[in-house]
């Protein structure tokens, strides 16, 4: 009887911060792990095909940090609004013509891009029932971003190692996280992906840049957020 008293007590026993959800604003951060890319077309061009057998992007580890101001609209669903900065490197891999190296051996096959993006996402968060502790939920939403590391306005630029890109990025991002209820804060750990929207390229004479006929950002987030 008193094993059943027990359970039925810690049944109805409300867990941590279990009116922290029905707050109408709240504030918190979130820090991260990426892995970004580009989503490119290899160059349709024939002679451009001579010279580059292919291109290829691979990803790179980067790091974000977002401050979160959340604003709760019912029982179930959230408005975000997340900026911050977002550090981010992509590799871009080229297969040279046999033909093409003997005459331009000087041409590099691995080549990294790095941007410095201030970013503004927007999401709405869709949370599923609260068991616990413990808090499922969905995301979907966009960002604005601009790449500070950009050189698109050097139009003087001759370093030849550099992939020059359009600053501004527009994105739409879709996510699955968890929600944990500790004694002081709401932990989460959260997984992103985020789709480049335009063509970033800067259409220009250089023949890496060439080589595609478009460059659009993809990344994977691995985010920690702290909500107090």
């Amino acid at each position: 009887m008193l094993a059943a008293f027990a359970n039925t007590w810690a049944q109805d026993r409300p867990g941590h911060l279990s009116a922290f959800d029905n707050r109408k604003y709240h504030l918190g951060i979130q820090v991260g792990y990426t892995q970004s890319k580009f989503d490119l077309h290899f160059a349709e061009n024939d002679s451009i095909r001579q010279n580059i057998l292919g291109t290829t992007s691979y990803y790179s580890p980067g790091f974000h940090i977002d401050v979160i101001g959340d604003m709760r609209l019912n029982d179930y669903f959230n408005l975000r609004i997340l900026p911050g900065v977002t550090l981010i490197s992509r590799d871009m891999a080229y297969v040279w013509s046999s033909s093409y190296t003997e005459t331009h051996w000087k041409y590099d096959t691995l080549r990294t891009v790095e941007s410095v993006y201030g970013e503004i996402p927007i999401e709405l968060k869709f949370r599923a029932k609260r068991y616990g502790d413990f808090r499922p939920y969905l995301t979907l939403g966009g960002s604005w971003g601009f790449d500070f590391a950009s050189l698109r306005k050097n139009k003087n630029n001759n370093d030849e190692s550099i992939i020059r890109l359009n600053p501004i990025d527009l994105r739409y991002t879709t996510g699955i996280g968890f929600d944990f209820f500790l004694n002081y804060v709401k932990f989460a750990i959260e997984m992103k992906m985020a789709f480049g929207i335009p063509d970033l390229r800067v259409v220009d004479d250089d023949i890496y840049t060439q080589s595609v006929t478009g460059l659009r950002s993809r990344t994977f987030m691995l985010s920690f957020t702290f909500e107090g």
